[in-house]
């Protein structure tokens, strides 16, 4: 299995109402240096009905600016409808939010 494909097996894995950090993912997928590898894998996204990219974070739970589906609006209004609330401000609480991982 190629990087991008054990990003994306770990990004299949997070549950509807929670969300996981572009580092979070980077460990999960075998190697904790890789936060900006994750985010060029999501921006890639081959599968995006399946592989919910929007349910990735930065570390303090910023909504991506550059989220490859719309920007942060379509980031916002697909983890709404998942139940994730947003601060005015545009960021996710993950002490509530954050996914504890596999």
């Amino acid at each position: 299995m190629n990087t991008y494909e054990r990003i994306y097996a770990v990004v299949r894995q997070i549950p509807s109402g929670k969300v996981a950090t572009y580092g979070q993912v980077a460990r999960l997928a075998g190697n904790p240096r890789w936060a900006r590898v994750v985010g060029y894998a999501l921006h890639v996204n081959p599968e995006p009905n399946n592989i919910p990219c929007y349910r990735v974070v930065d570390r303090m739970g910023n909504l991506s600016s550059a989220f490859a589906f719309g920007g942060t609006h379509a980031q916002r209004a697909l983890l709404e409808a998942d139940g994730v609330r947003i601060s005015p401000d545009g960021r996710v609480d993950l002490v509530r939010y954050q996914w504890d991982g596999v």
